[in-house]
């Protein structure tokens, strides 16, 4: 086994742990910044296994796309709507995991099937499609996925709104030095001047 192969099997190994170690953190964290972290280390380590598959452009777009825009918008989202109250108890949480659970296990039995069922084989240099890769990914991207790649770009743009408008709310019910609901605000503020007087 020469360097290289040892190489690209340590970053492999290295990366892919990365993966899911991040994956599962994403999901079992409670506090939700770490977990909007936690998902941009994942994309990251995505971004690495696709240079491995010598497919640059992709990781570039991976690096790009999901963690310079999606993940900055999930991250600019949670710190617009973070409030701070106390979590109510959710009804019928056990019987919820139970099944999150079921569904999570069958997904990974299937995915597990196929990977022991299919034989991989692995491709020649030669048959490499190299620079026209990029041609044909923008290809596809703009005439058989303009749709998705369009409706995606709408729903971002429809949550960056909707976490702003509910940061709006929160700053317009209440004054954020002190607390107050705004009207109760203006109130106290003009009882000072009558207080002075009576004085």
């Amino acid at each position: 086994m020469s360097i290289a192969v040892t190489t690209q099997l340590i970053c492999f190994s290295v990366l892919s742990l990365v993966v899911i170690i991040g994956a599962l953190g994403v999901v079992l964290l409670e506090s939700i910044v770490y977990s909007a972290f936690l998902l941009c280390g994942v994309f990251l380590s995505i971004a690495g296994l696709y240079l491995l598959l010598n497919a640059s452009f992709v990781a570039a777009a991976q690096v790009l796309v999901y963690v310079g825009a999606v993940n900055v918008l999930i991250i600019f989202a949670i710190m617009l709507v973070n409030k701070k109250e106390d979590l109510k108890p959710i009804d019928n949480l056990k019987s919820r995991k139970i099944i999150s659970t079921a569904i999570c296990l069958t997904l990974v039995s299937l995915l597990i099937r196929v990977d022991l069922s299919k034989v991989w084989v692995i491709a020649s240099p030669s048959s490499s499609i190299g620079e026209e890769s990029t041609f044909r990914i923008g290809e596809h991207l703009f005439s058989d996925y303009l749709l998705p790649f369009e409706v995606a770009s709408v729903l971002l743009l429809m949550a960056m709104i909707g976490a702003i408008v509910l940061a709006r709310k929160d700053v317009m019910n209440k004054d954020i030095a002190t607390g107050l609901p705004v009207d109760q605000e203006l109130i106290e503020k003009t009882k000072e001047p009558f207080l002075i007087k009576k004085n």
